[in-house]
């Protein structure tokens, strides 16, 4: 007869649909019974999506029918809603509204090199030149650039509360690993110290009141990813990508990702869409319009396109973001119009 030890090993086995992660690890398994030869697994599910429950219950049941002994195998499944009213009173769940903030925005792409944190950090600063609060969170764990763009390493300070207080750099609020490791030393952790530094990022750092929060994503659709769907209901995810079908190819997956967990898409950036030459000649370098077709081909809107500009490249290497520096350039102006239409689809 199998044991509660044996099965939970068991599941091990069954990773949660598009991530490398098992469900075990997850904490999506919240209970299992033995009774003779039926053994009965009870889930909990951050995301609505009957596509990933149906995947998860075909595997738990081929991976546990193989098990000696067990001849029923009960898949009980619950899903937590992605309202805030409704995660605030269901008990199953750990997802909740951080208090004073109006909307939180994930920045994402499917790879890297595509210049996802050039776009948060001038994004962040084209919503606080529109004139809101904005709150700008690193999850690169492993590659934090925030600090380097935004121009400080000042460290956060406690609150009475003892809640870490976020740097602030123009008039923007910030919080990165970076601001806690000296220097370039490595963090070198495995997935479970990542999750529960982003936890505490999100939870215990005293954001005040913002009209925005803007998380910037390490590359892929791991575990950061998912633990920051897992602990605050988002309004939206933003997608960067370059034209080339490389990239292109690798968004598709950060766009099921957000599908997966229920996460709505508030748009796609093409970044890096052209270059225009001292001489006015426009030099598609990497092609263009991708993104706009693949925007179309998820009906999903398109927010804009942003030309490579040596402007956008020095800001980012001096701590002096575009926006800031230049607002009335044209570099600016497409974050800025970019910015504008994000709010426009934010519900």
């Amino acid at each position: 007869m199998q044991t509660q030890e044996t099965i939970l090993n068991a599941l091990k086995a069954v990773k949660y649909p598009g991530y490398s992660r098992d469900i075990v690890s997850f904490g999506i398994v919240r209970n299992v019974t033995v009774e003779g030869d039926k053994v009965s697994a009870q889930l909990l599910l951050t995301s609505n999506s009957g596509q990933a429950e149906a995947q998860i219950k075909t595997e738990i049941k081929n991976v546990l029918g193989k098990l000696p002994g067990v001849q029923r195998v009960e898949v009980e499944v619950k899903t937590q809603s992605v309202s805030p009213a409704a995660a605030a009173q269901n008990p199953w769940t750990n997802q909740s509204r951080i208090p004073g903030i109006a909307h939180v925005v994930a920045v994402a792409s499917g790879k890297g090199g595509v210049g996802k944190s050039t776009v948060s950090v001038n994004l962040a600063c084209a919503l606080a030149h529109l004139g809101a609060k904005v709150g700008l969170l690193d999850c690169d764990i492993y590659g934090p650039s925030i600090p380097l763009m935004m121009g400080t390493n000042e460290r956060p300070t406690l609150s009475e509360a003892q809640k870490m207080v976020p740097p602030q750099k123009h008039g923007i609020k910030l919080m990165s690993i970076g601001f806690l490791i000296d220097g370039d030393a490595p963090v070198i952790w495995r997935g479970p110290m990542i999750m529960k530094t982003i936890q505490q990022f999100l939870t215990e750092v005293e954001w005040g009141e913002l009209d925005y929060l803007l998380i910037d994503l390490p590359p892929g659709t791991g575990d950061a990813q998912l633990t920051v769907c897992q602990t605050v209901p988002l309004d939206g995810g933003l997608i960067v990508t370059t034209p080339q079908e490389a990239s292109l190819s690798v968004v598709r997956k950060g766009a099921a990702m957000f599908e997966k967990v229920s996460v709505p898409i508030l748009g796609i950036v093409e970044n890096m869409s052209y270059f225009t030459t001292p001489g006015g000649e426009r030099v598609e370098i990497f092609g263009h319009g991708g993104g706009q077709l693949e925007a179309r081909r998820k009906n999903v809107p398109f927010l804009g396109e942003i030309p490579l500009f040596m402007d956008i490249r020095i800001g980012g290497d001096q701590g002096l973001p575009v926006v800031m520096s230049n607002p009335s350039g044209a570099p600016s102006q497409a974050f800025i119009e970019i910015a504008r239409r994000l709010r426009t689809n934010i519900k």
